[in-house]
């Protein structure tokens, strides 16, 4: 399907189309799974402005094609797109990352570098999308078998990604000091 165009005005009333054709509310909980997706995505767009190593920048590519498939998924429900192999490639993706950094002593706060604090803004969007499809799950909708498991994995990637990139610029973490 192509938009021919943008302004329909079908939604001025409160209501939007699915991709079957049927037709829900704004504030139905599957429009909050798409628009939380759709957000997640235009964040890791805004983290991708910024200078990164390559294979983080083409994994986040790849990510966001992904997300565009969930957002697919969402709006047609009962089409599954997401697949295993893609909530794996994010496990190696991670476990990438992360073969090189110590262990956790103590809590991290959010930020260092711009691309690391990016990174975790982009995490905690990824926790709400999230938190949408678990309720859009629990309200009876149908979600793809992959779909949250894939945005749990996102949300551990993207914190191992910002404490990457803040170690590859050299940057120190910012850790929580229970002592202030």
């Amino acid at each position: 399907m192509r938009l021919a165009k943008i302004t329909t005005r079908t939604g001025d009333i409160g209501a939007t189309s699915l991709g079957d054709g049927s037709r829900v509310a704004k504030d139905d909980a599957r429009i909050e799974a798409i628009g939380a997706v759709d957000e997640l995505n235009s964040q890791i767009g805004l983290l991708l402005v910024e200078t990164l190593p390559n294979p983080v920048h083409d994994g986040l590519i790849a990510v966001q094609h992904d997300l565009f498939d969930l957002g697919g998924e969402l709006a047609t429900p009962g089409h599954p797109l997401l697949t295993a192999p893609a909530v794996a490639r994010l496990e190696r993706w991670q476990a990438e990352v992360s073969h090189d950094l110590p262990p956790l002593k103590e809590f991290l706060l959010p930020g260092g570098g711009r691309a690391a604090a990016l990174a975790h803004v982009t995490r905690t969007v990824c926790r709400r999308a999230e938190r949408r499809l678990v309720t859009l799950q629990k309200s009876g909708g149908p979600v793809g078998p992959e779909a949250v498991r894939y945005l749990n994995r996102l949300s551990d990637l993207l914190f191992c990604l910002a404490r990457h990139l803040n170690r590859e610029a050299g940057i120190a973490e910012p850790v929580w000091r229970r002592d202030r």
